[in-house]
């Protein structure tokens, strides 16, 4: 099955189709990672993009039940340059073009991505479409041009009711944001002994406290932060009245909320091997990060917020907080551990600040 990618700016990679054969529009980016394409293709900050994988072997070591970041594939369709379709894991499921298939998704392969995501890298994000390899030049130009990218993209991801996952002995209730949230971060936080409620993302803030929380967790998400309104408003309500953290769209709400700006980066950061600095300690941090939005660092200034990281690449902010509200977040993925779980302190970091609030209060709950 010959298909091909067009880009917005006219340049054609012809490769061969796997997965769903049907069609796809959407925005195109890349990521850097060499393992992890099981998390990257269900992690739903990807919802509404095409994502071309760099490293070129994809699907080696399959699919399997256990490392599902959401419930099931997101984005739009995956470029890459090799698929494998015979895995070599004893994990392994299924196959990536049979979870593909599975979920109406379409995928190319055999394509030269490293020339992609040099045309990304030096001409920016842009639109791209996936079609047949036959498709006339003029129709697919005529086709990107009438894409519209969705209103409302957290509503293609989180879930539009509130569900409950807890642990034994639980220390903490903690309500979480959801804007399309990975399940490693209920994880982690369950690890932890916290009972985690997932609230839908325009769930009300009196409705919240009315879940007695001891901690708000704002998760990730798909699209511009500033399309959020309904969750930068609950985060204004609630900061001084519980402990907050976030985690890239969170923590950009986190920052809108406060009145800092964002600003949609030329081809956004992607990938398992971001240095970051951490401002408090020094410390250089291995991240992981998928993004397309930061925090303007110049907007911080009269936020009241204090940048606690910044990114060594291109000296973004990378992380900010209001210690005396007990709020922050971080722009990379803390539950991702891309190496020796650089970052996991942060959500050490949110449950001392459960304690302390509470101690301090006298009780979390409202």
């Amino acid at each position: 099955m010959r298909r091909k990618l067009v880009l917005e700016n006219g340049h054609e990679f012809f490769g061969e189709g796997f997965g769903a054969g049907r069609e796809a529009v959407a925005e195109i980016v890349f990521n850097t990672s060499m393992v992890g394409y099981q998390e990257i293709i269900s992690d739903s900050s990807y919802f509404a993009q095409i994502v071309a994988m760099t490293y070129p072997l994809i699907g080696n070591y399959g699919i399997n039940d256990d490392d599902y970041e959401n419930f099931g594939p997101k984005l739009s369709a995956l470029v890459v340059n090799e698929h494998q379709t015979y895995p070599s894991n004893f994990r392994f499921t299924q196959t990536l073009p049979e979870i593909l298939s599975a979920f109406n998704i379409p995928g190319i392969s055999s394509v030269d991505t490293r020339r992609l995501a040099k045309t990304i890298r030096d001409e920016g994000t842009q639109l791209a479409i996936l079609t047949d390899a036959d498709t006339d030049a003029g129709l697919a130009a005529e086709k990107l041009r009438a894409y519209s990218a969705p209103e409302d993209y957290l509503s293609g991801v989180a879930k539009d009711r509130i569900w409950y996952t807890r642990t034994p002995n639980f220390r903490y209730n903690v309500v979480a944001i959801d804007c399309g949230i990975k399940l490693n971060m209920i994880r982690l936080l369950k690890k932890r002994g916290c009972n985690v409620i997932c609230a839908p993302y325009f769930t009300p803030p009196e409705d919240i406290m009315c879940l007695k929380p001891d901690g708000v967790f704002i998760s990730n998400g798909p699209g511009d932060p500033e399309k959020a309104p309904a969750v930068i408003k609950t985060v204004r309500a609630l900061q001084g009245r519980v402990p907050i953290f976030g985690v890239c769209l969170g923590h950009q709400i986190i920052c809108l909320a406060n009145g800092a700006r964002t600003i949609k980066l030329k081809f956004g950061h992607r990938g398992a091997n971001h240095p970051v600095k951490n401002l408090v300690t020094g410390k250089i941090e291995i991240t992981s990060q998928n993004h397309s939005y930061a925090v303007e660092a110049d907007s911080l200034k009269n936020s009241g917020l204090t940048a606690t990281h910044v990114n060594l690449l291109d000296n973004t902010v990378e992380g900010a907080e209001r210690a005396e509200d007990f709020i922050f977040g971080v722009q990379f993925h803390p539950e991702s551990c891309p190496g020796p779980q650089d970052s996991e302190y942060l959500f050490d970091k949110f449950m001392d600040n459960i304690e302390t609030f509470g101690r301090e209060s006298g009780g979390t709950h409202g």
